[in-house]
């Protein structure tokens, strides 16, 4: 039996080609973007599980208030390991200090290379359980040794055996490799991590951070560990919350509560408000799960509805059946089989086209994904996912067609009824209200990023090339370096920070100045500057001047952006003197605020002061005019002459600055990538049912023809439904989307307005598409000649 449902499937597909292939194509592209969807999913859920100790690891967090603002952050003071080992040693399986994941150059004979890496405590790799290819997990027990990945070996050192090999680093030490491992996945926070180099040399090379052994109040650094097996996360947050508060000095009322950040909420659990835990990048999970079951719910509408548009033209199919002793049940296992075959194929379909968009696909989701041909849960969820899409997509014709009257239909005196098509309406709707919906919130994403983008910045970022000094040849030489820069003619002017452009690197108390609340803990951003940054960036002055060479006092002078000067609170603050540390400095000068952090976020009071010992970032202001190619050659001809033994590695502060919006962007066209699939989906079916109803009402469009009808009046005729459809799915969907943008513009301090013009141009595109869509079949049925569709009369 099931294999004559199959035979006669298959002839009602090669029967009705244009609509079988109508079908097939809508469900197989909501398949493709169910699969998609399915494969992001997996892959954001799979985030970090790499580490065998996934559900036991944790950074170490702190929520610091400041003016009645709790910020999170991971940075953390070195004394805090030592103080949770010694008292809350039972707690923990294993910690390691962590510097920051940073860019340095190594090197191997002549071969030279800016990689990410980081200073680490050697429990770090067996508690990340990293995958030796060679050496052991101890590799960083010798102070002067280090770890690479598998990829960096092969770039370092070709085929030779990497083991024992001296590197040397940023030109100041020699490091010998003692162990290579796999290159961690792309779906893991520390896979940019080329290298592990042992804790105990980062105090050997930064003097600083030797000193910050005993400092509690110096939170530059990272803490991981991993918690003992019988441990839990929320005992030991109780127990540890207090441990930084309690070392601090008077005065220091920041209020630090450490915490741990579990591994498992790294990636999708990362944003924090307020000192709350409000989620992250979960959303786009749900968000994403929900456009991909829409999607594939739109495909299943489309086989539903022209299943039980033709109704009519089956119906003495089941007429005859019922009447030579088929049951319903016999029937609905017909039409339920026929649309399993039609769901298979549109699977075979969904897979070629997945594998055919993948690339494409992992390129705009920035992700490294692929097909699970070998994961048996993927084949399993696809079975039982294809074989539900058959089962709901063919559900209402099968239970719809085997309801029919033999005696009626064989008669000749069935009639499908007034109400017979108000499913197909309501589920036309249902698709309308999807798509529309998604077209506003796409809409709405990219003018978020535009007003972003729009934002005045402060400065200029044309031209601007950054460069990071890591290399002891390139400190101490400042003048030399700049007047070499300018010589090339390709260079307009040259400084040196403590913190590029795009970021705020570090951030400080020990503010206090005239009329300034007790109460107040004030934070502010500090950069140190020399002498011609702001000829460099471009800083734009409100009031006061910039730094001097002409006024030896400068050394004691700081610049604010509007940010600070509104947060302290000082009326005319020019000359006004604050003291920082127990010294005393002057306010010189007030500029516009300068966006160097996120640009969807209010900018960070930020103070400026000149200190060439603290900066480590050159800063190049290229000249107009001059093609980069050949302005670049020259500037690195002259950071050659100064550093030898190091690449020239820069980047253009405007693409840096671009990265700000990458996230949103990316959201972005995702969206409108499924909004667009969604609205093909949908089309499919307009174009479809709108053939069907062409072709019903063929003699009706004859004899109003040859009573006089004009295309146009033809073609308002068979228009006005789907118009009307339209417009019921605008009114449905405008409510929804304005709720549900309103709700994640919410997430931004610096965001745009929805404006009602939004909703209006979705509206009339969406009229358009649709009347597109139908005026094909409804033209095309109004040309048709009318003595042909009237013969049989």
């Amino acid at each position: 039996m099931i294999r004559n449902y199959i035979k006669i499937a298959f002839r009602n597909l090669l029967k009705n080609k244009a609509y079988s292939s109508i079908n097939i194509l809508g469900l197989s592209v909501g398949m493709a973007v169910a699969i998609l969807i399915g494969l992001w999913i997996y892959d954001e859920l799979s985030y970090d599980k790499y580490h065998t100790n996934y559900d036991r690891l944790a950074q170490v967090y702190q929520n610091q208030t400041f003016s009645g603002t709790t910020g999170t952050s991971a940075a953390i003071p070195v004394p805090l390991a030592g103080e949770l080992r010694t008292k809350y040693g039972d707690d923990f399986k294993s910690l390691a200090l962590a510097s920051w994941n940073f860019e340095h150059i190594l090197a191997f004979e002549d071969k030279k290379f800016t990689k990410e890496g980081m200073f680490t405590e050697p429990e770090l790799p067996k508690m990340l359980s990293l995958k030796m290819i060679q050496g052991t997990l101890d590799g960083l027990k010798d102070p002067s040794s280090i770890l690479i990945t598998q990829s960096l070996a092969e770039t370092l050192f070709g085929d030779t055996d990497p083991i024992n090999k001296i590197i040397k680093l940023d030109n100041k030490t020699t490091l010998k490799v003692t162990g290579v491992y796999e290159d961690l996945p792309y779906n893991s926070t520390l896979h940019s991590t080329s290298f592990l180099i042992p804790w105990e040399k980062y105090l050997t090379l930064q003097n600083w951070v030797k000193e910050s052994q005993t400092q509690w109040n110096n939170n530059s650094f990272q803490l991981f560990v991993q918690i003992a097996d019988k441990a839990d996360f929320g005992k030991i947050n109780s127990k540890i919350k207090n441990v930084v508060q309690s070392h601090r000095a008077k005065g220091e009322d920041d209020k630090p509560v450490a915490f741990l950040h579990p591994m498992s909420q790294w990636h999708l659990y990362s944003e924090f408000k307020n000192g709350i835990n409000i989620g992250g990048r979960i959303q786009f999970v749900w968000l994403f799960g929900i456009i991909g079951t829409f999607v594939l719910l739109l495909a299943c509408i489309n086989f539903m509805n022209l299943s039980t548009a033709r109704s009519e033209k089956r119906a003495k199919e089941v007429g005859i059946r019922k009447a030579i002793g088929s049951v319903r049940q016999q029937l609905i296992g017909q039409f339920l089989s026929e649309s399993l075959v039609i769901a298979g194929i549109a699977f075979l379909v969904g897979v070629f086209l997945v594998l055919c968009t993948l690339p494409w696909f992992n390129t705009l989701a920035d992700k490294e994904m692929s097909i699970l041909w070998t994961n048996p849960v993927f084949w399993i969820a696809c079975l039982t996912f294809t074989a539900f899409t058959g089962l709901i997509s063919g559900s209402y014709p099968a239970f719809y067609l085997s309801s029919f009257q033999p005696v009626k239909v064989l008669k000749g005196t069935f009639k499908a009824g007034r109400l017979a098509s108000l499913p197909r309406k309501v589920l036309v709707v249902v698709q309308f209200t999807v798509s529309v919906s998604l077209i506003i919130g796409t809409i709405i994403v990219f003018r978020q990023i535009q007003y972003a983008k729009n934002r005045p910045i402060g400065y200029d970022r044309e031209g601007l090339i950054t460069v990071m000094m890591n290399t002891p040849e390139l400190y101490g030489h400042y003048d030399v370096l700049r007047s070499d820069l300018i010589k090339t003619g390709a260079v307009e002017n040259m400084s040196e920070s403590s913190s590029p452009t795009t970021g705020v690197w570090s951030n400080q108390i020990g503010f206090d100045w005239e009329g300034k609340d007790p109460n107040m803990l004030a934070l502010f951003g500090t950069i140190a500057v020399t002498h011609d940054y702001g000829k460099t960036v471009g800083w734009q002055f409100k009031e006061g001047r910039d730094f001097s060479r002409e006024y030896a006092t400068d050394s004691v002078g700081f610049v604010f952006n509007e940010a600070a000067v509104k947060y302290a609170g000082i009326k005319d603050p020019v000359g006004k003197t604050v003291r920082f540390n127990d010294k005393k400095y002057t306010i010189i000068g007030i500029i516009k605020d300068m966006v160097m952090e996120s640009p969807f976020d209010p900018i960070k009071p930020t103070i400026f002061l000149l200190d060439y010992g603290w900066a480590n970032v050159i800063t190049v202001k290229m000249k107009a005019g001059i093609n980069s190619k050949d302005a670049l050659a020259k500037v690195e001809a002259v950071f050659k002459k100064h550093n030898p033994g190091s690449p020239f590695d820069f980047k253009f502060v405007d693409k840096e600055y671009e990265q700000k919006f990458r996230a949103e962007e990316r959201i972005g066209t995702l969206a409108s990538f499924f909004a667009s699939l969604a609205i093909f989906i949908s089309c499919l079916g307009l174009f479809g049912l709108a053939s069907f109803m062409a072709e019903q009402r063929t003699k009706e469009i004859g004899i109003r023809k040859v009573l006089g009808a004009s295309v146009v009046n033809l073609w308002q005729l068979l228009s006005k439904d789907f118009v009307t459809l339209v417009i019921i799915s605008f009114l449905i969907a405008a409510p929804i989307a304005y709720f549900t943008m309103s709700q994640w513009l919410e997430k931004y301090e610096y965001r745009s307005e929805i404006s009602w013009w939004v909703f209006i141009l979705s509206g009339v595109g969406a009229m358009v598409i649709t009347l597109l869509t139908v005026s094909f079949q409804a033209i095309k049925a109004a040309l048709a000649n009318p003595v042909k569709s009237l013969r049989s009369e």
